[in-house]
């Protein structure tokens, strides 16, 4: 069984906070035998769907986002699927200092994040995590490389529930505590 979800966010300002369902993906993660899906582009949108059609032993959620996003990464020639992993780093930095993870259509704020901290001489990675539930079953040295012992932020624009069983002490989350508010995406975001 497929379900696929959308209106992921708070980027539906206009639809008002009834349509910003902050607490699902909390709670979508806490149902036992069920894998998660978030992709953050139509290239990840593709390999969750491969990875969801290819489970014959558990249900799959795709999370998908209303509004339009940017294409974060190129089509390869590997037949690669990244999002199996659960979780890969989108932009590979030698040297850095902060890693930012996040899920869906925050992933492209992490990027942009990424870039405006780069001027500043602050090198930052980016990690894209598709699946909490498929990047659970990893071994420990591909989490460890993941979720590095540098500075980690976590972005989704949700709730914590889900994100606290990676986090360290002196991780940060960027989330949402309370419900959305309405008005233009763009503009939800700023105020958030």
């Amino acid at each position: 069984v497929i379900y696929v979800f959308t209106h992921d966010s708070i980027g539906l300002g206009e639809d008002g906070p009834t349509h910003q369902p902050v607490e699902h993906l909390s709670s979508l993660r806490g149902i036992p035998n069920l894998n998660v899906f978030r992709p953050c582009d139509a290239i990840e949108t593709s390999e969750c769907w491969e990875l969801a059609l290819l489970s014959d032993n558990k249900p799959s959620v795709i999370a998908l986002s209303r509004q339009n996003l940017p294409l974060l990464r190129e089509p390869s020639n590997s037949n690669e699927n990244l999002s199996s992993y659960g979780a890969y780093i989108l932009n590979k930095k030698e040297n850095f200092d902060i890693t930012i993870i996040s899920s869906g259509s925050e992933v492209s704020l992490a990027l942009q994040a990424s870039k405006e901290l780069i001027e500043k001489n602050i090198n930052v990675r980016v990690v894209s995590m598709t699946s909490m539930e498929l990047f659970r079953k990893q071994d420990n040295k591909y989490k460890s490389e993941i979720l590095d012992k540098s500075k980690n932020i976590f972005l989704e624009a949700g709730s914590i529930q889900s994100w606290g069983q990676w986090m360290k002490n002196d991780d940060i989350f960027i989330g949402l505590d309370s419900f959305g508010a309405s008005g233009p995406g763009k503009d939800v975001f700023l105020h958030f």
